[in-house]
């Protein structure tokens, strides 16, 4: 069902989608699962494009997370900081390509991402390419950081007819705690991101209040630390631990 949904739809070119970074940008998040997932792909293949890359529609992606030895980043999410950062490396699996990004929100919620390209899946941050571009973009030296979680999942990428938004959806999510060992599986949830430049008017979000489908905040990083690391506070995000927990029928 989910193959031939995406079928109908116009294809852009990454080059095509390039025109659409939004690397400061405003970013949406919605929690829902395959089956209404399939709803709102019927409503909005007339108002969309999906980015198609040598005849793939849906994307493997991997990402490993970078945090303190006392997992400060998580820590700070975790208390209600709207200022704060993540570091990570995003690796596009088809291509190989992958870039160590620091991903910054302030306290306005607005996004800003800087990244730069690498060769290694862990890189070492001591290299000092890695350590100056980390110096200059984040508040976390290279010597402070070890890998904390790491994940791998699909994305569909669709990109509006105006292109002044960009809408990613994420599905077969999976984590694995790069200390502790233990993984997790999102099963058939999905979590839809609607990425724009400011307040520009959005189709999709018509869309999804149609099918009640309701805004709520979802961290990968913390919602998987939160899932394989047992000694990690977690009561701020219980409330939405359950209502994952419930939604994607987890045990």
């Amino acid at each position: 069902m989910l193959a031939e949904l995406l079928s109908g739809y116009r294809s852009v070119s990454l080059e095509q989608m390039g025109k659409v970074k939004l690397m400061n940008r405003v970013d949406t998040k919605f929690v829902t699962t395959l089956d209404r997932l399939e709803h709102l792909l019927a409503l909005a293949a007339d108002r969309y494009s999906i980015q198609e890359i040598e005849g793939q529609k849906m994307m493997p992606y991997t990402t490993l997370y970078f945090d303190t030895p006392e997992c400060e980043m998580y820590a700070q999410h975790h208390r209600g900081k709207k200022a704060r950062q993540k570091i990570r490396v995003r690796r596009y699996e088809s291509s190989g390509v992958q870039f160590l990004e620091v991903k910054r929100k302030n306290n306005k919620g607005r996004t800003d991402k800087k990244r730069i390209q690498c060769g290694e899946r862990t890189p070492d941050l001591d290299r000092e390419t890695y350590r100056v571009f980390l110096i200059q973009k984040s508040i976390y030296g290279a010597h402070r950081l070890l890998p904390q979680l790491s994940n791998r999942f699909r994305r569909i990428t669709l990109v509006n007819d105006a292109m002044t938004e960009r809408l990613t959806i994420d599905l077969d999510l999976e984590f694995h705690n790069e200390q502790t060992g233990h993984d997790a599986s999102m099963g058939p949830l999905v979590i839809i991101e609607v990425k724009r430049d400011g307040l520009t008017h959005s189709p999709i979000l018509d869309m999804l209040k149609q099918l009640r489908i309701h805004q709520s905040g979802f961290s990968k990083y913390c919602i998987g630390m939160a899932l394989t690391n047992p000694m990690l506070k977690t009561n701020r995000f219980r409330e939405r631990l359950r209502y994952v927990s419930k939604l994607a029928n987890l045990q």
